[in-house]
Order: C-alpha cells, then sequence, then structure tokens
C-alpha cells in the first residue's frame, strides 16, 4: 500500500490563494462613510420588519403603522395590501393629525384616525370646579362600524385611517371624514355643525362598497362613553346619570341609577344623560334593534371619581343595495327642557319631571310659573315666592284637615262614652262610633283625603328641583349653587349615608318639619278616642314625629340646596297657615253648635255606609251564634 505524502506543491497553491483572497478583501473594504450608511439602512430593515411583524399580530390598520420610512419598497407595500385589502389606498394617502373646528357653541375635535369625534366642549359651561365642560376628551368615547370584507377580512372604523375635508356654507359647517378604496369608493362619516346649534346633522354612508363590504356578515355600529363628573356631589349626580331612549313611536324610557343591560326595538333616539348634559345619537329610520348598557363606575361615593358610568350601545345596521346609508343627528348640550323640546323629538323625555300627573303639574304649572318668575328675579327669591303661591293655593287643604281634626277633638268625650259603654262588644261600639260621625259629620278620613290631594304637587316638586337646569351654579345666600348642596362646614371624616360636610338648608328644613309636625301629629294624637291598640298606634306617630326630621336631615345633605329651601320655606309657611286657622279661623263654639244641629237632623246613609253596616251586624249575629255553641 502506497504510503501518502504532504504535496508541496498543493501546500503552496493553498497559501497563494489565501493570499489573493485577503488581497481582494482588503483591497474591497467599505470606507466609514459606506460602513455608516450599511448600519443605517440595516437598521431601518429592522425597524420596518418589526412593525410589519406587530401589525401582523395585532390586525391593527392604520397610516401609522405603516409610516416605514421615506423608502417602502415594493414587498413593504404588498404587505400593506395585504393587510388593509381595499382600503390600503386610503391608509397610503392618510395622516394621523385631527381635525378641529369651532362654532358659537361647541369646541370639536375630529379624529382622523376612526373619522369620529374625539373631543366636544361646551364653551358656555364650566363644571363646579370652573373647569370647562368637556362631554368627550382623552378618548372617553368611541364610535366605531364592524364590517367583515368581500376578501374575508374583519374591519374596525375606529382604527382606520380617514380623509378630512372641511367646508363652510354660510352658517354651517361641513366636515368630511372619507374611508377610501380609491376616489370614487369610499365609506363617508358627514358632520354638518350649525351656528347657535346644540344638535348636529350625521350620515353614515358608503359608495361604490357593494363589492367589498360582506353583505353575508352583519355590520355593527358601537357607541361608548363614558361620562365624565361635573359636579361637586358625585353621588347625587350620578343618581340622574342614565341611559335614556325613544322607542315605538314615542315611548321613552330608561335605565336608572344601577347597572343595565336592555335590548329594545324600534328605537328612534338613545341619550346618554350625565344630569345637566346629555349626548344623544337620533335616527331618521329608527332602529329595528339596539342593545344599551350601562355600568356604574363609582364604587365608593366618599373618594373623588373622574367618571360616574359607563355606557354601551350597540347597533346592527341594515345594507341597502350592498351599501350603507344612514341618516342621523347628534346632540351634544345642556339638559335643558327649553331647548330640548324646542326639537319637537321627544328629547324632553331626558329630563324627569316625573311620570302620568306629576309630568303634566310641572310642565304646564311649575315650569311656565318658575321661568316667569326667574325672569325678573333671583332664582332663589323666585323659589321662596313659587313656595308661598304653591301654599297659598293649597291652604284650602290644610283647613279641612284642621276643621276635620277640631270636630274630632268635640266629640272625642261621646266617642269615648261610648267606648266604655261597649267595652265588652266591638263590633257594637263601632257601630255607634259610626253612626255618631255621621250625624255629626265628622270622620277620621275627612282629614285624610285633604292631604292626598296635596301629594302630587309636593312629588311634582320634587321632581322639578333636581332637574330645574336654571338653577345650576345659581346663589343664594350662603348657598353657591342652588342645584347642589350647600356647605357651611367640612367635617374631618365621612358619615355614612350624610357625607363630610354639613348643609344648612336641610338642617333649617327638618327643623321646621320637626315643629310642623309636633303642631299636626300631637294635634291627632290628642283627638284620638281611646280604645285597644291605640297606646302602641300614638307610639309610633311620636315615634314618626322625631324620625322623619331625622331622615329629612340625613337624605337631603347631598341633595340639591335648591330643593331644601323650598321645603324649609314650605314647612314655615304650613305652620304659619295652622296657627292662624287654629287661632284666627276656626272657633270651637261654633263648631260644636253646627255639630249638635247636624245630630238632630235625620241624617241618609250612602251605599258604602249602608253596606258596612250590614257587614258588621252580619259579624255580629255569626259572633253571638258561635258564643250560643259554645
Amino acid at each position: 500500500m502506497e504510503e501518502k505524502k504532504l504535496d508541496i506543491n498543493s501546500v503552496i497553491g493553498f497559501i497563494l490563494i489565501f493570499g489573493i483572497l485577503m488581497y481582494m478583501l482588503w483591497q474591497n473594504q467599505p470606507t466609514p462613510e459606506e460602513l455608516e450608511a450599511q448600519e443605517k439602512a440595516k437598521q431601518e430593515q429592522v425597524e420596518a420588519e418589526n412593525k410589519l411583524k406587530a401589525l401582523e399580530q395585532t390586525k391593527v390598520t392604520t397610516a401609522e403603522d405603516y409610516n416605514l420610512g421615506a423608502d417602502v419598497d415594493s414587498i413593504q407595500l404588498l404587505n400593506l395590501k395585504n393587510k388593509l385589502g381595499a382600503f390600503a389606498f386610503s391608509a397610503i394617502n392618510s395622516s394621523t393629525e385631527e381635525t378641529v373646528i369651532e362654532s358659537d357653541l361647541l369646541a370639536l375635535k375630529f379624529s382622523n384616525k376612526g373619522g369620529y369625534l374625539s373631543e366636544v366642549k361646551l364653551k358656555k359651561f364650566v363644571d363646579y370646579d370652573s373647569v370647562p365642560i368637556y362631554i368627550i376628551k382623552d378618548n372617553n368615547a368611541s364610535f366605531n362600524i364592524n364590517f367583515g370584507t368581500t376578501d374575508s377580512r374583519i374591519l374596525n372604523t375606529k382604527d382606520l385611517p380617514f380623509q378630512p375635508t372641511v367646508t363652510k356654507k354660510g352658517d354651517i359647517t361641513i366636515v368630511s371624514m372619507k374611508l377610501k378604496v380609491s376616489e370614487s369608493k369610499f365609506l363617508e362619516y358627514r358632520y354638518e355643525i350649525k351656528e347657535g346649534d346644540y344638535m348636529m346633522d350625521f350620515s353614515i354612508r358608503s359608495q361604490g362598497l357593494n363589492d367589498v363590504i360582506n353583505s353575508a356578515q352583519p355590520v355593527n355600529l358601537d357607541w361608548k362613553l363614558k361620562g365624565y363628573r361635573h359636579a361637586k356631589s358625585i353621588s347625587y349626580e350620578n343618581r340622574y346619570t342614565d341611559i335614556h331612549y325613544d322607542y315605538e313611536n314615542g315611548k321613552d324610557d330608561y335605565t336608572g341609577m344601577g347597572d343595565a343591560d336592555d335590548d329594545v326595538e324600534d328605537v328612534s333616539w338613545i341619550g346618554y344623560k350625565q344630569h345637566f348634559f346629555s349626548s344623544v345619537l337620533l335616527t331618521d329610520v329608527p332602529f329595528k334593534k339596539v342593545k344599551v348598557k350601562s355600568e356604574n363606575l363609582v364604587e365608593d361615593e366618599a373618594i373623588d371619581t373622574v367618571f360616574t358610568k359607563k355606557f354601551e350601545t350597540y347597533i346592527p345596521l341594515e345594507l341597502q343595495g350592498g351599501e350603507i346609508n344612514q341618516s342621523l343627528n347628534w346632540y351634544y348640550g345642556p339638559s335643558d327642557y327649553k331647548i330640548l323640546n324646542a326639537y319637537n323629538r321627544n328629547l324632553d323625555e331626558l329630563v324627569p319631571l316625573g311620570w302620568g300627573i306629576f309630568g303634566w303639574i310641572n310642565r304646564y304649572i311649575f315650569m311656565p310659573l318658575f321661568s316667569f318668575l326667574g325672569g325678573f328675579m333671583p332664582y332663589g327669591i323666585a323659589i321662596v315666592v313659587m313656595t308661598i303661591l304653591v301654599k297659598i293655593l293649597l291652604s284650602f287643604v290644610q283647613y279641612k284637615q284642621f276643621l276635620s281634626q277640631a270636630k274630632m277633638k268635640i266629640l272625642k268625650p261621646e266617642l269615648d262614652a261610648i267606648r266604655e259603654k261597649h267595652k265588652g262588644n266591638k263590633m257594637k261600639a263601632q257601630q255607634e262610633t259610626m253612626a255618631l260621625q255621621n250625624k255629626a259629620g265628622a270622620s277620621p278620613m275627612a282629614g285624610c283625603l285633604p292631604a292626598l290631594i296635596q301629594l302630587p304637587v309636593f312629588y311634582a316638586l320634587f321632581q322639578f328641583f333636581p332637574s330645574a337646569f336654571d338653577l345650576r351654579q345659581k346663589s343664594f345666600l350662603w348657598a353657591d349653587d342652588l342645584s347642589s348642596y350647600d356647605t357651611v362646614a367640612n367635617l374631618p371624616f365621612n358619615i355614612p349615608f350624610y357625607g363630610d360636610h354639613v348643609s344648612l338648608f336641610p338642617l333649617l328644613a327638618s327643623i321646621a318639619i320637626f315643629f310642623y309636625m309636633r303642631l299636626t301629629t300631637g294635634q291627632q294624637m290628642g283627638n284620638q278616642p281611646q280604645q285597644e291598640g291605640m297606646p302602641d298606634m300614638a307610639k309610633m306617630m311620636k315615634y314618626m314625629m322625631y324620625f322623619s326630621p331625622i331622615m329629612m336631615l340625613f337624605f337631603f345633605n347631598n341633595y340639591a340646596s335648591g330643593l331644601s329651601l323650598y321645603y324649609f320655606i314650605s314647612n314655615l309657611i304650613s305652620i304659619g297657615i295652622i296657627l292662624v286657622i287654629k287661632n284666627y279661623i276656626l272657633d270651637e263654639d261654633k263648631i260644636h253648635a253646627q255639630i249638635q244641629e247636624n245630630k238632630k237632623k235625620p241624617k241618609k246613609q250612602n251605599k258604602f255606609q249602608k253596606k258596612m253596616a250590614e257587614m258588621m251586624e252580619q259579624a255580629e249575629k255569626q259572633k253571638q251564634a258561635q258564643k250560643k255553641r259554645k
């Protein structure tokens, strides 16, 4: 076997080749400038690849994501088109800036990413801390249409770049936001903002997208908003913050204070009401189905909170010939009954004036009266004057109550005698009591029925004052805002259900209620005839005399001071009327003489009294029969 030996020629050849290669590498090495350019290009390539990878993972399709640098090669453009599909044209030709316009009432910003309102400021109003009222700001709201495409993509308009155009026609500013496939194919949001108006026209329409939007898949609109806190008392504001909606041609409803998840049909408008300010989406053709959701964001009312509630609305949109065509309106403005009612679209239902007769009283009596009085006097004085007028009109009710109480007081000795005479026969005692009251023209119910007449008025006013926009930030005496609580002392701690402050108007109203109840309840307790069970009733009435003012004090400490002012003045006037009636109008001697005359006259029983008498006689006979069997 031949032994292999090292070939010297091969070694020399390898050395020469290696030397030549090293010489060529040395001759062709880049200059420092070339090295710097290569490094920069490498970094740009890495950044571009990272952006494209993030795009593929998140499926976000905005112009910002495609800002890959000055040099966008064909591969990157192809990837861009693969993600956006037909709407790549809009992304390449868009910016990420905002479009800003103003009217005399509104300062608006439109996000070019999504085409929706990203900021709404009401220029004529400030909150409790003198900060301008913003309904939309810092991404607290979104407006989005979700749809599928014919090339199997799912897109959200809030993530897509729109191209803005602003034009002026007289006192109308038109903002057009277009999401384009091409110059002739697009989805458009069109806003028309008018001077002197909180309502703007808004339309959604597509053109030439019937071969882009997949009509076999649902097209959904969702509108979300987190309501900013605007009032000093977040608990009070939150009580009047909810979703209202108009449905089935004029019916209206609301979600209430707590969390809600409602499905509604044939909806004409949806309103996010934040006590004194509202955001409303209206449609010319009712939405067939709408889902509204409300979530309370205030977990602890003792802690300062930025937001009150979170609102969400989901609406399936119907395509017309494969296109979107929806005529709408936006309202961003005050929850002022006069302004809302002027639109004649049932928007006044956003103001909770009460249902049935209570709302009728507020709309046609208290609203016009208060507006008239507030037109030429301070609103605090207007409340006092309106309270005086109401109490004068209802003074006949108190007269009837006291007249009934006076009659019962005069009859009390005779009624006590009847019960003593028939101590062992309750049925007989009751029959004779009713007969005597009927002849004398006196009845405990006669004092209750007039009081019932006052209830609609009292409840209507209870609804009126928290809803009166005119009271907002109007001062009176020590109260700097009649629509919020007045503070005369701040507490270093928080009392459950009461708060961390002392309001003077509720305190005065509670004292006035105590003395009013002492005058009325005390007299009623004295007039009650002695019978079994009455000591417990008297004790309960006595407890109520103390319990009601305390409840008033706790309940109204965080309520509008205008409402507490009304109750304070109302009870002071009631006390005065009672004292006048008792000391100067009612004459017990004359009443006694009249009762004696009434007793002499034959008194016919009405059908109800006859029926009651028959039932009592029948019950007495059954009782006697049972005794005989025993």
